[in-house]
């Protein structure tokens, strides 16, 4: 995905799978982990474990018969996760315009329109939803939708896409991973949302306060309920929020201090944190698909600033993180491994160049997946004013 190509817009589709981990057929996931390469021992281990497992209902003192599960992976179970992005791992796109990101059994398929042609994407959806048949997997086409990201002066009508004969709803907004996305890539409605949750956790906090809980235990009490809610995925959209967003945010943290009595962190000394700890987590991992975007000037001292000719892209996670480490005294020297030069017109990875990693819900957070996603859309989008 090219960076300034007038005449583009982008499609995401969001997919949502009926039942997703009871469609898992052990045998099938079984013969994938062996083509990864997986010890033999392991994978028999995981074929016991997923077949032949007594379930019963019991309520009350009434107990149902036994029946025995052989083709499901168990919900609740931490493996669940895990064993689906194994068994998904080889739906990969088949252009480069397109892109899939996958989290356990949430996947997103962004492709960048060019010229008006839909081709590739629509092959894309298309050749994605033979593979949910090939692979027992079903879409739930009720909680399917797509959203289309524009900013082109001149808008055309869309056709709608289907699939398997059936259309897909598109929306303004959806909720990916808890976290509210627009067509217009603003935060409007995701700070909102934030900000009524977090309100109804202070209701509790004065509770507290009226039965004289001590100090810390309010204050553990915000950072565990109030401070996770405001600061989830805070790292994404609080650089490029408006200020009356994230003012609106910071006056629930003052009414919290008020009612505890002690100083709390303001969200701005947050969002600085975790900026500089995510910019050093990418800049230090070669395997991370933005890590290119940080690339040391020939000097060693600074990275190489990145373009941008509009606020929309400036705001953006990865154009906020290189400022934020060039205003850094000093960078750190590198245990981590920076790339010599990346031209300022860089290109994103191929999905199928990503590491396997990259897609385990163990090893990726749902900052990475904001992250990820938020520089795919910006970068690809025409940046006229």
């Amino acid at each position: 995905m090219t960076v300034d190509k007038k005449d583009s817009y982008v499609r995401m589709l969001f997919i949502d799978f009926s039942s997703a981990f009871n469609k898992i057929i052990p045998q099938q996931l079984i013969y994938r982990l062996v083509q990864l390469g997986l010890n033999i021992l392991l994978c028999n281990w995981l074929l016991d474990f997923l077949t032949g497992r007594p379930q019963a209902v019991r309520v009350g003192s009434n107990t149902s018969s036994t029946i025995t599960l052989n083709n499901w992976a168990p919900q609740g179970c931490v493996l669940s996760p895990l064993l689906f992005t194994l068994l998904t791992h080889d739906c990969i796109p088949s252009h480069n315009s397109n892109l899939s990101i996958n989290f356990a059994n949430d996947t997103t398929v962004v492709g960048l329109i060019s010229n008006r042609d839909e081709t590739y994407y629509r092959s894309e959806v298309s050749c994605l939803a033979g593979w949910c048949s090939d692979n027992n997997l079903s879409l739930n086409m009720e909680k399917t939708k797509e959203i289309i990201v524009d900013f082109r002066r001149v808008h055309t009508q869309n056709a709608p896409l289907t699939i398997n004969g059936a259309s897909v709803e598109r929306v303004s907004s959806t909720k990916f991973l808890g976290v509210h996305i627009t067509e217009d890539l603003s935060w409007t409605k995701n700070t909102a949302a934030l900000a009524k949750k977090a309100q109804q956790c202070l209701y509790f906090l004065r509770k507290m306060k009226g039965a004289r809980a001590l100090a810390p235990i309010m204050c553990t009490f915000y950072r565990v309920t109030i401070k996770s809610i405001l600061t989830s995925c805070i790292t994404v959209w609080y650089g490029a929020c408006k200020a009356s967003c994230w003012k609106t945010l910071q006056r629930i943290v003052r009414a919290a201090e008020k009612i505890v009595g002690v100083s709390l962190p303001s969200l701005q000394d947050i969002y600085g944190t975790r900026l500089t700890r995510k910019a050093l987590c990418i800049a230090g991992d070669p395997t991370h698909p933005s890590h290119s975007f940080f690339s040391l000037l020939p000097s060693g001292r600074r990275l190489q600033s990145l373009q941008a000719r509009t606020s929309r892209l400036k705001d953006s996670f990865i154009h906020q993180a290189v400022r934020k480490l060039n205003s850094l005294p000093n960078l750190p020297p590198p245990p981590f491994p920076l790339p010599p030069q990346a031209p300022l017109n860089y290109e994103p990875p191929h999905r199928s160049h990503i590491p396997r990693y990259f897609h385990s819900p163990l090893s990726l957070t749902y900052d990475d997946m904001y992250q990820s996603l938020c520089a795919a859309l910006v970068c690809s989008l025409p940046h006229s004013a």
